[in-house]
């Protein structure tokens, strides 16, 4: 076919341009490209100066994760290479936190991880694994917990399988009915979280266990607390007790005689400088009353209000506390029984005591008053702080312990608890004879921790019981535990 001399004529007049327009083209694709890698580059490294400036303000320095090698923006050869994203690791000072001047030890079932504390100071030996910055966020976030396995053997009936609780052991428990029990009810999980905001630093504490009424694995609220700067609201311990001092067993309940009790409440710490703080709290806790007529109820009029001092140094702590009590009654309208009220209070002394260079330590504590069996460990839920009479008037039941624990630690990985409590109410004529008079508690353990993150142990424990009416029984139990702790 013949083609056209014209067509050939504009097609060479065309051909040059077209090149020309092709090669501008690729040449603004060039250019474009360019320009996109070199935006990106600098927000790359604003981001980098960003991080290494908010490091320097927390005294952290801002530092590239070793694995985390440079990466390339563009996938072409010659392309701009920018750094991975520094990392800030969390520490105290990342967190704007005081480490607590207490010295660190190994408990198994770490409560003394998640109560409050003065200046959100981190509890001793936390090392804050697990706390991971969310992004976009001036929050640390952190989910810890463990899962916990018990099995152990009763030489009678122990009352509770699950937890030893001395209150609980039955006078005519079949010392030869031999039995068995095993579960992971202890297994829990806690949220904590912490930020500045500005007026202070926030820390906040969300933890479940499985020891709850909604089967055998029932869910149980243990504590959702928080606390802004040194201002406390929420459910958790209450600030009666101190969980510095229990001892480190394998047994969920712990000695009889110590405070145990968690409440909702708004509470205050008070710095005083030197180690020195007070500690003020309202908190909710029904009053538990024994009753004669059929009608009578108990009443919350006031909160229960507690007042705390305590000194922690290196050597460990100690901690007075009060706790002032109102307790009331009513009956139904239309019943003649009436109604009444009583003041009722208590004191409570405890602490720590570590020396030496293998971290054995020394816990005790001991406490008496009147009205204040709920906020004790064998007596809540017996209803014994106090007992109305047929007259109507009311009568606070006084209560008296102590507690004390040893642990010495045989080698770095293994260690060994001693511990005894005994605890009395008084003898009154208007209780029932099988109502509780008096409780014993020993425990001797020992502990083996190969690694951080798991422990197993072996307790062998005693517990007695002796009623109103001077009858009582008695058990062993010889328990073993295994524990995998979920950031450790």
């Amino acid at each position: 076919m013949r083609i056209p001399t014209r067509s050939i004529c504009l097609a060479a007049a065309l051909l040059p341009g077209a090149v020309a327009a092709q090669n501008r083209d690729a040449s603004q694709d060039a250019e474009i490209q360019r320009l996109r890698q070199t935006v990106e580059m600098l927000t790359a490294r604003i981001q980098a100066l960003e991080t290494g400036q908010a490091s320097a303000a927390t005294g952290v320095p801002a530092t590239a994760a070793p694995a985390q090698p440079a990466t390339s923006v563009a996938g072409s050869p010659g392309a701009v290479v920018v750094p991975a994203a520094p990392l800030v690791a969390a520490t105290p000072a990342a967190l704007q936190v005081s480490p607590s001047p207490l010295p660190a030890r190994d408990t198994f079932d770490e409560d003394d991880q998640a109560t409050a504390r003065m200046d959100n100071e981190v509890p001793p030996g936390d090392e804050l694994d697990g706390f991971f910055l969310i992004p976009g966020t001036g929050t640390w976030l952190r989910l810890g917990g463990y899962a916990k396995l018990d099995a152990m053997v009763d030489s009678g009936d122990a009352g509770d399988s699950d937890q030893f609780i001395t209150s609980d052991i039955p006078v005519d428990g079949g010392r030869d009915s031999t039995r068995f029990n095993m579960h992971a009810r202890q297994t829990r999980l806690t949220i904590e979280g912490r930020r500045d905001t500005g007026a202070g630093q926030l820390r906040f504490l969300i933890q479940n266990d499985f020891f709850g009424s909604g089967g055998t694995y029932g869910y149980r609220l243990r504590h959702a607390w928080g606390q802004l700067g040194n201002t406390y609201v929420g459910f958790g311990w209450s600030a009666f007790m101190d969980l510095d001092s229990g001892p480190d067993t394998l047994d969920f309940a712990g000695p009889g005689a110590s405070p145990s009790a968690r409440v909702a409440s708004v509470r205050q710490y008070v710095p005083l400088g030197g180690g020195n703080q007070l500690i003020l709290a309202a908190e909710q806790r029904a009053p538990e009353l024994q009753f004669t007529g059929a009608t009578q109820r108990s009443r919350t009029a006031a909160p229960n209000l507690v007042l705390a001092a305590r000194h922690e140094a290196g050597w460990g702590n100690v901690q007075a506390s009060g706790l002032l009590r109102y307790l009331a009654y009513d009956s139904a309208k239309d019943s003649n029984e009436g109604s009444g009220s009583a003041t009722a209070g208590g004191l409570a002394l405890s602490g720590t005591w570590g020396w030496g260079d293998n971290g054995d330590y020394l816990v005790f504590g001991a406490l008496g008053g009147q009205g204040i069996a709920a906020f004790i460990g064998d007596l809540g839920g017996l209803n014994v702080d106090g007992v109305v009479d047929p007259q109507g008037d009311l009568q606070v039941l006084q209560q008296y312990g102590g507690w004390v624990g040893y642990t010495h630690h045989w080698t770095q990985r293994w260690r060994s608890t001693l511990a005894y409590s005994r605890l009395y109410l008084e003898r009154d004529p208007l209780l029932d004879p099988s109502v509780f008079r008096r409780s014993d508690y020993a425990a001797a353990n020992i502990v083996w921790q190969p690694a951080p993150s798991w422990s197993w142990g072996a307790e062998l424990l005693y517990g007695k019981l002796q009623e109103q009416s001077g009858a009582s029984g008695d058990v062993f139990r010889l328990q073993t535990s295994l524990k995998y702790d979920f950031v450790k």
